[in-house]
């Protein structure tokens, strides 16, 4: 197979690989195992792709996969009033901007000491 399982049924997998796709563009680091940092690569480097190609289907495309959750919080004085960025509007109007002139190679993985529980080897996945 062209994937790794992780130990998980499908939609277990699918739904993880989701939640940590998207804290990954809110966050733009996160600490996770090196199995599940190869595994988002992936799918991180197609988001951002779509973010790039920046039309109204890939818009959609990503919003099919990356959750919808809070970016960010921003409050006007003058209005009055709370502004919210979704990880997707952050993905589309703060990163995919950023790699214009990249082709690919969005993120990083560094490999950091084992988990102290399971000695499981962790890594930082982030974004260049």
């Amino acid at each position: 197979m062209a994937y790794r399982k992780l130990g998980r049924t499908s939609s277990q997998r699918k739904a993880m690989l989701r939640d940590l796709t998207t804290d990954l563009i809110i966050n733009e680091s996160i600490v996770t195992t090196e199995a599940r940092a190869k595994e988002i690569r992936k799918t991180v480097e197609k988001m951002i792709t779509l973010g790039k190609r920046g039309d109204l289907h890939a818009r959609r495309q990503a919003a099919a996969f990356v959750r919808n959750e809070i970016a960010s919080e921003n409050y006007d004085e003058a209005t009055d009033k709370y502004t919210a960025t979704t990880a997707l509007q952050k993905l589309f109007d703060d990163i995919a901007p950023r790699y214009t002139e990249r082709n690919g190679g969005y993120t990083r993985i560094l490999k950091t000491e084992p988990r102290r529980g399971d000695a499981a080897p962790m890594a930082i996945i982030e974004l260049v």
